[in-house]
This record gives C-alpha cells, sequence and structure tokens, in this order.
C-alpha cells in the first residue's frame, strides 16, 4: 500500500497524467490511514468520558463545564501547525523537500514558543474560570483541577499537534495513524492507573491524557526529525536554538537577536502569519461562541451539562470519515498547487468532499438508531442517557450537510485560503447558532440548543458548497506562485 501511494504521489508531484480512479486510489490512501487515527482520538474522548461517568454525573459534568475551554486551547495548537504544515504541502508538491525540511525547523521553533505563551495563560485562568463559565459550587473544584493539568502538558500537545501536521502535510498518513492508536491505548492504561488505581477521579483523566498525549508528541518528533524521506534533518538540527540560547546569554543581547531573525527565512514566517491569523481569529470567536453556548446551557442543570457533553463526544462518531477526508484534501489540494495543477486539485476537492459527505450521511443514520445505545455506554443516568439520545437524533438531520463543510474548509486551508472560510465559520456560529440558541434553549432546553447547531450546521454547509463551486478558493494560491 504504502509504495502505491508513492508512486501516485510521485506521479502527482512531476505533472503526469493521472486517471479518475488513481485520484480516487489516492484519496483512500491518505484518507483511510486519517480516518484511523481520527478513530483512535475519538476512542480516547470516548473511553475518558465513559471512565469519569462511572465516577457520577457530577464529575462529568466539571469535565464538561470546561471542554470549551480546552478546545479553544487545543484549536491555537492545530492553527499553529496549518500556517506551516501548509507550506511544506506546497513544498512537497514542487519537490523542493530541503524547503520542507527548512519550514518544519521553523515551524518546530516558533510553535512550540507560542504554545509556552499559551500554556501560561491557560495556568493562570484555571482557578477563576470554572466560575466564569457559571458552573455550580460542586463541580468548581474538580473543573479547575482538569484545567490546569491540561494547560500544563500543553506545548506538548503542540510537539505531537505540529509533527502530526507535518508528516500528513509531506503525505505520511501511517505513522500518524498508528501513533494514535498507541496513544489510545497508553490514554486507557494511563486513565485506569490514575482514575481508579491511584483514586484520582477527574484529577487522574487529565493526567492520563496528558502523558498520553506527551509520549506521542516526543515519538513523532523523533520519527520527524529522524526518519521521515521528506522532513527528516541533520545532526545538527538543533544548531539554531543553540544560537539562540547564546545570543540570550551573550552582551549586547538585542543586537544579537536581531543578528539570529534576520537570517531566519522571513517569507515563510509572513505566509505562516498570513494562514494563521484568521485561524486565530476564527478560534477565538468560534470558541468562545461554544464558551457562550455553555454559559447558556449550565442554568439548565447538572444532568443537561452531563446530557451535552456526553453527546457531543458521542457525535464525534459520524464526524470521522469527515475530518479524516480533511486531511487528505489538504494534503492532496496542497500538493497539487505547489505542483501547479489546479484542475487536479478541483477534482480532488470535489472527490474528497463527496466521499466524506457519503461516509458521514451513512453514519448519521447508525446515530440516529442506535443513539440510547450510545449514549448508554457513557452514563448510566436514565435522564443524561433519555436527554443525550434526543440530541443526537436531532443532529443526526445535518451530518451531510456538515461533512461538506468539513471536508470543504479543508480544501481552502489546502490551498491558504482561509480568511473567507473563517468567516463563515464565525458568521454562521455567532449569528445562526446562538441567535436561534437564544430563542429556543428557555423554550425547549437542551434540544433547543441542539436544533439551533442542526440548523446552523447545514446552512454553513450550502454556504462551504457554493465557495468550492465558484473557485475562489484557489485565487490566492494560483496568484501567489510555488511556496
Amino acid at each position: 500500500m504504502a509504495g502505491r501511494k508513492d508512486q501516485l504521489l510521485g506521479k502527482l508531484r512531476s505533472g503526469a497524467p493521472m486517471s479518475g480512479g488513481e485520484q480516487f486510489t489516492l484519496t483512500l490512501l491518505l484518507a483511510l490511514p486519517a480516518i484511523l487515527a481520527q478513530l483512535s482520538m475519538f476512542l480516547m474522548s470516548y473511553i475518558d468520558a465513559a471512565m469519569v461517568g462511572r465516577l457520577g454525573s457530577g464529575q462529568a459534568a466539571s469535565i464538561g463545564l470546561v471542554s470549551t475551554s480546552t478546545w479553544i486551547f487545543g484549536s491555537f495548537c492545530y492553527a499553529n501547525s496549518s500556517g506551516f504544515s501548509v507550506q511544506i504541502a506546497h513544498r512537497c508538491g514542487a519537490k523542493d523537500f530541503a524547503g520542507a525540511r527548512r519550514i518544519f525547523r521553523q515551524g518546530l521553533y516558533s510553535t512550540l514558543a507560542v504554545s509556552l505563551a499559551l500554556a501560561l495563560i491557560a495556568v493562570s485562568i484555571h482557578g477563576p474560570l470554572p466560575h466564569w463559565l457559571g458552573g455550580g459550587p460542586e463541580i468548581l473544584a474538580d473543573a479547575s483541577a482538569y484545567f490546569l493539568i491540561y494547560a500544563l502538558f500543553l506545548p506538548l500537545m503542540q510537539v505531537a499537534i505540529f509533527c502530526e501536521a507535518s508528516l500528513i502535510a509531506s503525505g505520511n498518513m501511517k505513522v500518524p495513524s498508528i501513533t494514535s492508536l498507541a496513544m489510545c491505548v497508553l490514554d486507557v492504561v494511563f486513565n485506569y492507573l490514575f482514575i481508579f488505581v491511584c483514586g484520582l477521579g477527574v484529577r487522574g483523566a487529565a493526567l492520563g491524557t496528558g502523558l498520553a498525549t506527551a509520549c506521542a508528541g516526543l515519538f513523532l518528533l523523533v520519527y520527524t526529525s529522524r526518519h521521515s524521506r521528506e522532513l527528516r534533518q541533520q545532526a545538527s538540527w538543533l544548531l539554531p536554538a543553540r544560537r539562540l540560547w547564546g545570543s540570550l546569554r551573550a552582551p549586547r543581547t538585542e543586537q544579537r537577536l536581531s543578528e539570529f531573525f534576520s537570517r531566519a527565512q522571513k517569507d515563510t514566517f509572513r505566509q505562516a502569519l498570513g494562514i494563521c491569523w484568521p485561524l486565530w481569529i476564527q478560534n477565538l470567536v468560534s470558541r468562545g461562541a461554544y464558551i457562550a453556548a455553555t454559559v447558556l446551557v449550565a442554568p439548565l442543570g447538572t444532568i443537561a451539562i452531563a446530557a451535552n457533553s456526553f453527546a457531543i463526544i458521542a457525535e464525534g462518531f459520524c464526524y470521522l470519515p469527515g475530518y479524516g477526508m480533511q486531511d487528505a484534501a489538504t494534503t492532496l489540494v496542497g500538493q497539487s498547487l505547489g505542483a501547479r495543477r489546479p484542475d487536479t486539485a478541483r477534482r480532488f476537492a470535489w472527490m474528497t468532499i463527496g466521499t466524506g459527505a457519503t461516509m458521514m450521511t451513512l453514519l448519521a443514520v447508525l446515530m440516529w438508531v442506535f443513539a440510547p445505545q450510545v449514549m448508554g455506554l457513557l452514563s448510566h443516568d436514565p435522564e443524561v442517557i433519555s436527554l443525550g439520545a434526543k440530541c443526537l437524533r436531532i443532529e443526526a438531520w445535518a451530518e451531510l450537510f456538515y461533512a461538506i463543510s468539513i471536508v470543504g474548509y479543508g480544501c481552502c486551508v489546502g490551498a491558504g485560503d482561509t480568511l473567507v472560510p473563517s468567516a463563515i465559520n464565525l458568521l454562521s456560529m455567532w449569528v445562526i447558532r446562538l441567535g436561534l440558541a437564544l430563542f429556543l434553549i428557555p423554550r425547549y432546553g437542551l434540544e433547543g440548543y441542539w436544533v439551533a447547531m442542526a440548523v446552523e450546521l447545514s446552512v454553513k454547509g450550502v454556504i462551504f458548497a457554493v465557495r468550492i463551486i465558484r473557485g475562489r478558493w484557489m485565487k490566492t494560491r494560483l496568484t501567489a506562485g510555488t511556496a
């Protein structure tokens, strides 16, 4: 399989003609390992929730309360990585592997520095955060402790996310997917050890997940820098970091730092910033909308918070093929445009969107049928199961359109087009979802919020379909030339 994938990627990068069957084969060869990786991440969330759910609804609600905040910080890590991984895909498409290696080095140093700043911010707010989110006094301590432990592992999470995104951009889906599966196994082992054996409860769940992520990040860093054919580094690849440390210790520090950074590739940072800043704004504002939704849901009580949190995790099962296809779309579109093949990029876009939408629709049917059983695996509380199942069945109707927006967004990112897609996500969240939620929650409770979510996802899917049809998402990349 790996040989066939490399052969097809070689044809793509060299400009050789590719039949529709070859394009579809390459799409599946890239997407299936990515879907497997998404499955392992879903299982991690599912296992965490199931283990904590055995402790009681209060403990589950404490994690659910801060989950939207952890998403914000985690999404910043993904946004940081995208600024460099997209350029890596373009370089690999142009067969400029020396450039891809250089971008990997710059991206690693840059994203790690940003993640350290994020970790400091997260640690500083862990105490008051549950109060700000409207949590009840019975869950404040656990929620605060969970978020603190999460914050401490952020830099290692960033390393894992960046190395994974870089490998995927280079066309290597196999190693990230295997690593994700191993991380899932470690998560189960660590969680069982810390939650039940050591009796740490919610804190044990955060610690177990953090350690599993740390192990994956360190492995991916070693593999990418030493063994990746496209991205492996020379033995002296840490030399820039040593130079920077020497600059900080030397006299005339300001002049030394200026000399160090003047030698960096300014174009790479400028392009990374151009890709990242819309994603940062989108993350801050859209995840802020999730926090606003949490504030709206919190007054509904512990049962509603737990049901909402568990339903979001269970719904993630439907997203697996969508996000797997998103990774494949970003890689295929990025490498096609790097090879100056816009027509091929467009065909890959529709191929990944159609395949992802078909898979997510089939899973939505299963989710609708087995919603009570799925919720029953996460909680033993009949009220939580009943309410969560109703929410899942509402959301099942929106999965087709949600798939279009997920994979369509990956196509846009692969072309370096992040500003307009980010604006689409922001407006749909704040105007449609929260606007409807403010009207529906007082009348229909938690089910009203999920109706608002389903409507918003459907409208967003239609908008992304129109954007892909018009083709303006490739305009910036084609006029900018090869990265």
